[in-house]
């Protein structure tokens, strides 16, 4: 009788999640299942950070592009339905980047903290974070930069046509812990699914 090979389960993994050439920085801290499919990861990104999911998206570890089959993109890149996360992230204190919205050059470190080994999951969790998400179309780290100038100036000539194109009052310091969760229980982890053409 041939020996029995015992697979690994997955595990848990707490991520941090940390959005560049931002200060004060914005960043959440994050737990997954290690087999998460990498389109999966991209959803839950997406509603930890409160990003609409309107663009197009890309992670890169090692030199290596990973995105959706036949994304336009600068780099050749690799389909990435069927890679998992442990596939492509194996240690502690190791990162991969997530590049969102290539226009405006959203990129994040996402660095794995700890692996969990304990702890199973029902489905993601957001266990902290610091600050919302800027805007979508605002212009990037720069344009962000000057659009919280624009609003620390309610005498700016500016400010009105800032606030009519934001529609909702925005707080850069709000987060929301709770609401994440909830929508991080939902199918598709809360994340709005556009076409992208």
């Amino acid at each position: 009788m041939g020996k029995l090979v015992k697979l690994k389960v997955n595990e848990t993994y707490q991520l941090k999640i940390t959005l560049e050439d931002i200060k004060p920085v914005i960043w959440r801290r994050f737990l997954v299942d290690s087999g998460i499919k990498l389109p999966d990861l991209s959803k839950v990104i997406q509603t930890v950070m409160g990003w609409t999911n309107s663009h197009m998206h890309q992670f890169v570890k090692d030199g290596k592009f990973y995105s959706e089959p036949d994304a336009e993109s600068y780099h050749e890149s690799i389909d990435y339905s069927k890679i998992r996360l442990n596939q492509v992230l194996t240690d502690e204190k190791k990162f991969i980047i997530y590049d969102y919205d290539f226009g405006d050059g959203w990129s994040h470190k996402i660095v794995l903290e700890k692996i969990v080994e304990d702890k199973k999951l029902k489905h993601p969790e957001c266990v902290d974070g610091k600050r919302a998400c800027p805007p979508e179309d605002c212009g990037g780290p720069f344009g962000y930069e000057n659009l919280i100038k624009i609003l620390s100036d309610p005498d700016s000539e500016e400010y009105e046509e800032m606030m009519d194109w934001l529609e909702d009052e925005y707080d850069p310091e709000f987060f929301d812990i709770e609401e994440i969760n909830e929508m991080l229980k939902e199918k598709d982890y809360g994340c709005i699914s556009f076409d992208m053409e």
